[in-house]
């Protein structure tokens, strides 16, 4: 971390929590940007998953039994 972020950081502590709070809100916010390329790729994976389902080539498990199966793992 450069000088001048650990400043800003530093400074930033200081801050009541409501204002912490928001101004990690708006920093995440500023490292998620949106790509479309990559949201019409999700969106055709989306929709060839359920165009399976609805002609079962794919099975869906239950939510329940997953995190069961998830909890055996820990």
């Amino acid at each position: 971390m450069t000088i001048s972020a650990k400043y800003v950081l530093n400074q930033a502590l200081k801050l009541p929590v409501s204002d912490r709070a928001a101004l990690v809100e708006n920093l995440i916010l500023s490292l998620d940007k949106p790509d479309p390329s990559l949201d019409a790729q999700w969106l055709k994976e989306a929709e060839d998953r359920f165009a399976a389902y609805r002609t079962d080539e794919l099975t869906a498990i239950d939510a329940g039994q997953v995190f069961a199966d998830l909890g055996k793992q820990v």
